[in-house]
């Protein structure tokens, strides 16, 4: 990676970084000026000592000058023919409430052209930055969305100017929370010398960044106060924290001691690299090693990682895949590529890649792929991507290298649309359902999609691999929340990403939601604490995703700090107004717009309530759709309804496949439902809602609950165990038409022994209140069309008791199951049954009993 770049070039976006030619850029800069004026009445120094700087400054290994007014041409020319390029300020200030004077606006918005029209597509520039530092008192003054609204404002006046110039603002921690959308890349001046805390913030910016490159706009150290010792140990571990977050860009506060506010020269600060006679303090070696070094320290170890990627009929991408991966910036890695029956032109592109490992196997779905990449993997950490995703040359770089930094077991990273995709694409890109990181911190994350992931070895051994029963998607889901049961943790890698292709076509699309349906109902079924009663996911931290899900009602609330002088002022979004979703859901369809646009058929006019109930679910598809974030080179008239019609059908494709898979929920477990005859002929007419165990030792209750949760996953019935919120041990999803909630309690005698009381509620199923409830609104239905002729079909209702005693009985019989259970699972833990029709009593006394706590 040379630091002088082609004088003719310009510096574009790619990803989380930037990109000159064909290598990566990455930013590596001081801060110059500002200076006094020179005789030509510029703020910049003579030529002849720009040039000596500049010369000094390449020796430094910057390729970056963060510069604060206008440059004048030859200041330009002089910057490229070093190798240079410009980070060019606007020079207006914005210490005023500019907001209130129109005169003020027009200020800033002359400065900002003036800036670009100097510069424009002159090789030299590398971006331009429309403000710095807007004081947190006027923004709060003139409103944070009203401030950024107006920054997005001075971009558009760049961009008509000069359309592909980079541009961006300064930003501060003081007003974090602004967050305009048309800058290309988000610049902070961040001044925190403590090593922890500016890894962290450091992460935090990372996710306020989210998709876009991240640029430290100003740090430094003050050698008057700190040191000329301190500021190099301070810089030289800020540098490498810095680019091993994963930064595009880090420039130093500053080249020299000599700068000026206004027309004064500042003599109580002395951030320099050098003095003002140009000497160089401790810390230019430091700073200049580090740049030589920067952006690629080296990892503190470099394991073998195996990255498996499972293809089923994917050869429209997968050349382009594979040949990203053959190009990856970590020097000790493998590819295996698993061809799951492919029947289109995989097995001929792969036999292109000479250097990869080609398996194949008969169409057996995703997650036995992904297992038997796994068992032919070398690596100590094994990563996946998809056939579908071309991956960053520098994705393993720091996706190890972030999993390394860690505890985590395992680490994902985004998944960007290529700019070369299709607006059909961009359109998938902003629509529900596509794949999304979930993040319980700023580093810790629920769920991280299975385009972009790694793990270890050991990890995915330990849960036995991604389950088979997962064969279109889903199996990532599993396994995170698999590898949390066990109390492990995932990570994120905000600068390791790949660039993921979407569904190129809208019948594409919605086949996909649909195969996501049939994934949530085997997650549904193997993972029923994570979902709510209709089936829909409940996550405890925060989704990215570039798809809003739902619609935002209110405004963000910020943290500005006691009377606006926090120095870290955060802002927290607000969720989007799930109620309003429910318009779109396909309960909402099935429970209300169908019955009553059945209804207006039926009468022969449509009723205000039909017009009504569906112009409430086609009003909140097109409001998702209108503030739907699309990239602004990816759309056009077109790319707005279509949001809005994929938002109204996907929840109808997605929830029908999950409700069919739900409906088809297995039956109680075989090894239980052979005990059912038996259980009716000796139990009949018993009582099973509560059973109870006693015993003269002490055991604890705790490790009975767990011994049940044991039994329960060996014998596969479907289960939920409490997490700290119900008032229930365990719910059991024992057949069709029934669940079971059952809840523990003990009591301990004085004079020694204790007793387990064991409740056992039943619950009608998902199917059982569908059945129960369809079959009433259809009696009904008949009766008040037809009871003037046929009066009798009120007799119709007399099936509905019998179809509540027939759910009943099933009720019974999941209650016979599980206390035949727990009579197994009580004598593992030497409890002994005591009859139902006896009271509770103090279990004899013996000589090893434990008397109660």
């Amino acid at each position: 990676m040379a630091l002088a770049s082609p004088f003719n070039s310009r510096v574009v976006l790619d990803g989380k970084h930037f990109r000159l030619g064909e290598e990566k850029f990455f930013a590596k800069g001081v801060t110059y000026g500002p200076f006094a004026r020179n005789g030509e009445g510029e703020h910049f120094l003579s030529r002849e000592q720009t040039a000596r700087d500049f010369q000094q400054i390449r020796e430094l290994g910057a390729n970056v000058l963060r510069v604060y007014h206008v440059p004048p041409r030859w200041f330009l020319d002089l910057a490229g023919e070093h190798g240079l390029k410009l980070l060019v300020d606007a020079p207006w200030r914005p210490q005023a409430c500019f907001l209130d004077s129109a005169a003020s606006r027009e200020d800033a918005r002359a400065a900002v052209r003036k800036v670009a029209q100097a510069c424009a597509r002159h090789p030299a520039v590398f971006a331009l930055s429309v403000v710095n530092e807007i004081p947190a008192d006027i923004v709060r003054w003139s409103g944070g969305r009203a401030v950024a609204e107006f920054i997005d404002e001075l971009v558009n006046e760049a961009k008509t100017i000069d359309p592909d110039c980079l541009c961006t603002f300064g930003n501060y921690p003081p007003t974090e929370f602004l967050r305009p959308q048309n800058i290309d890349f988000h610049c902070f001046n961040v001044y925190l010398h403590h090593q922890k805390p500016f890894e962290n913030y450091l992460v935090r910016l990372q996710n306020i960044a989210e998709s876009k490159p991240l640029v430290l706009g100003e740090f430094g150290i003050d050698t008057i106060r700190e040191g000329e010792s301190s500021q190099r140990e301070i810089l030289a571990w800020q540098i490498e924290t810095a680019f091993r977050s994963g930064v595009a860009g880090a420039v130093v506060f500053s080249f020299t001691d000599e700068w000026y506010r206004g027309e004064r020269l500042v003599t109580d600060w002395a951030f320099g690299l050098v003095t003002r006679g140009r000497q160089p303090k401790e810390s230019f070696a430091t700073v200049r090693e580090l740049f030589t070094r920067a952006p690629y320290f080296r990892l503190e170890r470099q394991p073998f990682v195996s990255v498996v990627v499972a293809c089923y009929n994917g050869a429209r991408t997968l050349k382009s895949c594979l040949d990203s991966l053959a190009r990856l910036n970590y020097p000790n890695y493998e590819v295996i590529l698993v061809d799951d029956g492919s029947t289109d032109r995989t097995p001929q592109i792969a036999a292109l890649h000479t250097q990869i490992l080609y398996l194949r196997q008969e169409n057996l779905g995703l997650s036995a792929a992904r297992n038997t990449g796994i068992r032919a993997a070398r690596g100590e950490i094994i990563a996946f991507t998809d056939a579908d995703c071309r991956a960053d040359e520098d994705w393993l770089h720091y996706l190890i290298g972030d999993l390394l930094n860690s505890k985590f077991a395992g680490i994902g990273g985004h998944n960007f649309l290529p700019p070369e995709d299709s607006w059909v694409a961009a359109a998938v890109m902003v629509s529900p359902g596509g794949p999304a990181h979930v993040m319980l911190t700023d580093r810790v994350a629920e769920h991280i999609p299975g385009c972009n992931m790694a793990f270890y070895k050991w990890a995915l051994d330990e849960i036995n691999g991604f389950d088979p029963i997962f064969r279109k998607a889903g199996d990532d889901v599993d396994v995170c929340w698999r590898l949390q049961q066990r109390g492990y943790k995932l990570g994120f890698s905000p600068a390791g990403f790949v660039w993921h292709y979407r569904r190129a076509t809208f019948a594409d699309y919605l086949q996909q939601q649909r195969g996501y349906g049939e994934a949530e109902a085997l997650l549904v079924r193997k993972h029923p604490e994570y979902f709510n009663a209709l089936g829909g996911s409940l996550w405890q931290g925060r989704i990215y995703s570039p798809a809003k899900f739902g619609v935002v009602l209110r405004p963000p609330m910020i943290y500005h700090g006691t009377f606006g002088s926090g120095f870290f002022q955060s802002l927290y979004s607000s969720p989007p107004a799930m109620t309003l979703t429910l318009f779109t859901s396909i309960e909402y369809h099935v429970m209300v717009t169908l019955p009553l646009l059945v209804v207006a058929v039926s009468f022969g006019f449509v009723t205000p309530l039909a017009i009504t109930s569906l112009l409430l679910s086609l009003g909140v598809c097109t409001a998702a759709g209108a503030q739907a974030n699309l990239p602004q080179r990816k759309k056009n008239f077109r790319s707005r309804p279509l949001v809005a019609l994929m938002f109204f059908l996907q929840p109808i494709m997605r929830g029908a496949a999950r409700y069919q898979g739900r409906l088809n929920l297995r039956a109680t477990p075989l090894t239980a439902a052979r005990h059912l005859d038996f259980l009716n002929l000796k139990y009949q007419g018993r009582n099973f809602d509560e059973v109870k165990f006693a015993s003269e030792q002490y055991v604890d209750r705790l490790a009975f609950v767990g011994g049940i949760l044991e039994e329960l996953d060996r014998q596969e019935w479907p289960n939920k165990s409490d997490v700290g919120w119900n008032n229930y041990d365990v719910e059991v999803f024992g057949n069709r038409w029934n669940r079971l909630q059952l809840t523990t309690a003990t009591e301990h005698f004085d004079t020694g022994g204790q007793i387990i009381r064991c409740r056992l509620r039943t619950f009608w199923s998902l199917p059982a209140k569908i059945v129960f409830w369809a079959a009433l609104g259809s009696e009904l239905l008949i009766i008040g069309f037809l009871w003037r002729l046929y009066p009798w079909l009120w007799l119709l209702l007399l099936t509905m008791p019998i179809i509540a005693w027939l759910l009943r009985q099933q009720q019974r019989d999941l209650q016979r199951l599980i206390a035949l259970f727990l009579d197994d699972v009580a004598t593992q833990f030497k409890l002994a049954k005591i009859p139902d029709n006896t009271s509770p009593q103090a279990p004899n006394k013996s000589a090893g009993g434990r008397p109660a706590a």
